[in-house]
């Protein structure tokens, strides 16, 4: 896990270290002091970005899901339906490896991958960084994929216009419920993968009724990357500029 957002040593008051290290101090009030410190130094930044994006009339969003729910499946086809109506730009996150952004390279957008390391998210600094890679033009649309997690991309604000969620029907309705904090910061929610639902037990109404109970704002677009379908829904909302 990554050390930026404290969550590399301590879950719920257990600390790991192997024999022969020095006990961390995580006492309550030092890392509540310590996060504070970690996501206000992210918030300046991301104000920061928000005010760049403002100023070139990008419209930023965050994609968000666990991994393996289908996201850069989703840019690929996202991308190849909109080129030619407004400009595109992907700034990629993952641990390791270049293959999603040689993915998005090969669609012919302009794209820049971010690898964390250990690290569970993206944040704003990185964001920041990235954008000095890319030559965005004015009034673009820019995807942020973050790295493949449910939990701390929800506590870090990137500048962007939106997050949105993305979970397919592979992973149980109730990831809603076990992951309130992201379904709360969405606006958008994209139930994927919708041509398996003959093959799993999994209930579209049910996880859209724990979601709401979450984010009653919360939208949502049923759809399957792999066979297009529900992907005009998708485009629309794109297309009004959220």
């Amino acid at each position: 896990m990554c050390d930026s957002c404290g969550c590399s040593h301590a879950v719920n008051g257990v600390t790991i270290v192997r024999p022969g290290e020095k006990q961390p101090d995580h006492r309550p009030g030092r890392l509540l002091r310590v996060e504070e410190a970690v996501l206000d130094k992210n918030s300046a930044i991301a104000e920061h970005n928000r005010s760049f994006f403002k100023e070139k009339g990008i419209c930023a969003l965050n994609l968000v899901s666990s991994p393996g729910s289908g996201k850069t499946t989703i840019l690929e086809r996202t991308i190849r339906a909109l080129q030619g109506e407004l400009p595109i730009a992907v700034i990629e996150g993952d641990q390791q490896t270049l293959l999603d952004a040689e993915r998005i390279d090969a669609t012919g957008v302009p794209v820049v991958q971010v690898n964390t390391g250990t690290g569970c998210h993206l944040d704003a600094e990185m964001v920041h960084q990235a954008l000095h890679r890319l030559d965005l033009a004015e009034n673009s649309l820019l995807f942020i994929e973050n790295v493949g997690n449910l939990v701390c991309p929800a506590m870090f604000d990137l500048g962007e216009e939106a997050k949105v969620v993305i979970i397919s029907v592979t992973e149980g309705e109730d990831k809603p419920l076990k992951y309130p904090a992201m379904f709360d910061a969405a606006s958008l929610c994209l139930i994927n993968k919708i041509d398996l639902l003959p093959h799993v037990d999994f209930s579209v109404e049910r996880c859209r009724e724990y979601a709401l109970r979450v984010n009653h704002r919360l939208r949502f677009v049923e759809l399957s990357a792999k066979s297009g379908a529900g992907l005009a829904a998708w485009l629309d909302w794109l297309r009004q500029g959220h």
